[in-house]
């Protein structure tokens, strides 16, 4: 299954810098990983907020979960999920 997944970063302003970049560092590292897994296929930055876009493929929506609970900020992440279905115009290609 695919899902559209919007994130946006809610880390407290007044948290430590040497914090903050080591929770972006393991953010990139564990985004990776997810890559090569295969769960994360495309990630967009959206302009002018600390938020992405993300396109994510799991088996269901438990292997969604389980991979964006892994995420090192995830705890100070709003999250909106959206399951995606094939439109029959796609179907045709």
């Amino acid at each position: 299954m695919e899902f559209l997944v919007r994130t946006e970063n809610k880390l407290p302003v007044d948290t430590p810098d040497d914090i903050r970049e080591g929770l972006r560092k393991a953010e990139r590292e564990r985004a990776r990983e997810l890559r090569e897994a295969g769960l994360l296929k495309r990630l967009w930055r959206v302009p002018g907020r600390n938020a992405t876009v993300g396109l994510y493929e799991a088996a269901d929506p438990a292997e969604l979960h389980d991979a964006l609970v892994s995420l090192p900020m995830w705890k100070w992440m709003d999250i909106t999920v959206e399951a995606l279905a094939t439109h029959p115009q796609e179907r045709a290609r």
